[in-house]
């Protein structure tokens, strides 16, 4: 990528969603997320940080302008670097709190994350340049309710899906659902089949958890990347990852290899979903559950 658009963040696009619920939409900019600013009477939940300090250092001031005096904490849906590599900003301002299988992922693949990503583009090295490995204030097992004053919210883990670690953040009041990378609007399914390296997304375990959250039926679905929408957010990205792991399946069943299902999967699905970005995606989809297919059948 030599012509990428820089991922920063904008706060002045921040709009409500509920009473005191705010997200920074990501306006369609690669390696930008939707960021939340969740408030209670006592305290103010950020959800995802930006890729960087910079970013991070916007979205703190922002945040804290929101709160008023109010406390700060701070989670974030997963370990890859657009979403949680400026935590550090927030030290000793907020309190960061993230899951068992997040810490995990950031203690194991958090630092080659962070490489991996300097070498994307200039520009995002550059937005890494004074980053370090996130290192959570909490960590809990489980399930977690964060009491904000007169607002309590949910940060669930959902089990592996796009990670290991994969964290939703529900504010049942308002019926909002935060989902992280496990969903995106208007591009392909985000598969970080990367071995040996990483090999812990799952398609199998993903459509799982798509489906159990799409039951919950919240009224409104941040996604990770995208426009925010309502539970047809959960159900497309499940239809879609049926729809390639049905497609690299069948064609596994006939004994194809991988090379030519990519292939043919990916002319199809294209052709399927003409306006989606992220064709890039597909390969690695295909990848990922090929190897499903034969540790099934193995």
């Amino acid at each position: 990528m030599t012509d990428m658009t820089d991922p920063a963040v904008r706060v002045a696009g921040a709009r409500e969603l509920a009473p005191d619920l705010l997200v920074i939409p990501n306006d369609r900019v690669d390696l930008v997320p939707n960021i939340g600013v969740i408030g209670g009477t006592e305290a103010v939940l950020v959800v995802d940080t930006g890729l960087g300090t910079a970013n991070a250092t916007e979205v703190l001031a922002f945040a804290t302008s929101v709160a008023a005096g109010r406390r700060l904490y701070l989670t974030t849906t997963h370990f890859h670097p657009e979403h949680a590599y400026g935590a550090q900003v927030f030290a000793g301002a907020a309190t960061y709190l993230v899951n068992r299988g997040q810490a995990d992922d950031l203690s194991a693949k958090g630092a080659g994350y962070l490489e991996m990503f300097r070498g994307l583009d200039p520009v995002v090295a550059a937005r890494l340049d004074d980053v370090r490995v996130p290192v959570p204030d909490v960590v809990y097992d489980g399930s977690h309710e964060l009491d904000l004053g007169g607002r309590t919210v949910l940060l669930r883990p959902t089990g592996r899906g796009h990670t290991l670690g994969d964290q939703v953040v529900e504010v049942p009041d308002a019926g909002v659902l935060f989902t992280g990378d496990l969903a995106e609007t208007g591009q392909f399914a985000i598969l970080p089949w990367f071995p040996p390296h990483d090999t812990d997304v799952t398609g199998v375990g993903w459509l799982s958890v798509l489906d159990r959250l799409a039951a919950r039926e919240p009224r409104v679905v941040v996604p990770g990347h995208g426009e925010v929408g309502g539970v047809s957010v959960l159900t497309d990205v499940r239809d879609y990852l049926r729809e390639l792991r049905d497609e690299t399946w069948r064609r596994r069943d006939a004994g194809l290899g991988v090379e030519t299902i990519v292939a043919e999967v990916r002319s199809l699905l294209v052709e399927r979903h003409p306006e989606w970005a992220g064709q890039e995606w597909i390969e690695p989809g295909v990848g990922c559950l090929c190897a499903e297919h034969d540790a099934a059948r193995g």
